[in-house]
This record gives structure tokens, sequence and C-alpha cells, in this order.
């Protein structure tokens, strides 16, 4: 139990017009609904908007953290670490810390879906850092990718 008092106002309530939006990419957008300093690094959770063939991650894994995704619509290739799936509205897959996953958009409609990381590490700031380098038509370098996933615990398969 960690919560041993008898109740307290604490709610955070977060309006959608607080809510940061970025531009990963020409295809891509990503709202942080909650973000790990808006729930004390509980969890964070993340819209992710794709356009039709947006594309999307490769396999990956990360250390300290756990990542689920959950459709909200269209349809969203999911790696769970043996195969690609073609998940749908409602589908969900949960990935535990080391697990490899990865997720893409190749379908000709636009798909959804949130993304819940626990605990919440600041991931907001590795998006940024994504759509920085897109903006700025930078090519990194292996071992620039190799830094960059280092520090935000993404390691590629």
């Amino acid at each position: 139990m960690s919560y041993q008092g008898d109740g307290e106002v604490s709610a955070v309530y977060h309006p959608a017009d607080a809510v940061d939006r970025l531009q990963v990419s020409a295809t891509t957008t990503g709202s942080f609904i909650a973000p790990g300093s808006l729930t004390a690094g509980r969890y964070g959770l993340f819209r992710w908007d794709m356009q039709a063939q947006a594309g999307g991650a490769g396999a990956h894994f990360h250390r300290t953290f756990s990542e689920s995704f959950f459709i909200l619509s269209g349809t969203v290739r999911l790696f769970n670490g043996d195969k690609w799936v073609d998940a749908s509205a409602g589908d969900f897959l949960y990935v535990p810390e080391g697990g490899i996953h990865g997720f893409r958009n190749e379908a000709d409609e636009a798909a959804s879906m949130l993304i819940l990381f626990a605990p919440g590490p600041p991931r907001e700031r590795y998006f940024q850092e994504l759509a920085e380098i897109t903006a700025s038509g930078r090519q990194l370098s292996e071992e620039e990718w190799t830094d960059l996933f280092t520090r935000h615990d993404q390691y590629m398969v």
C-alpha cells in the first residue's frame, strides 16, 4: 500500500488545451497527454497520430520502463518481439522492460494510438530531439544515433 492517509485533495486536472503537441515528423504528431512530470513519474501517457504510410519505430527495447500501446483508430502494425501483427481499434500490446517491440503505420489510412510508459521517464525529450533532427534535415552518423538512443534508454535490435 503506497498511501496510508484518509484521503486528500490531490487530483491534477490537465485540460486538452494544455497538452503539448509535437510534429515529430511530416506524417506523425505526438501529444503529451500526461508526461511523467505531471504524474510524479508514475507513468507517461502520449497520443500518437499517424498519417497513412507514416512508418514508425523499428524493433527496439527499453531497460528501465515498460511500454503499452492501445489502438484508437486505423491499423497499426505492432511488433511483439516475435512477429508483426496488424492491430486495430481496441487492440492492446503490453511490453515489459526488456521486451523487444516496434510499431508503424503501413496502411493507406491514418491511425491513432495511446502509448503508456511506466514508470514515466521524461520520454517527451526523446521525441523532441527526433523532431529537431527531422526538421533540420541533419543526418546523424551511426555513432550519433547510438548516443541519442542510449541517452533515452532505447536499444535498437
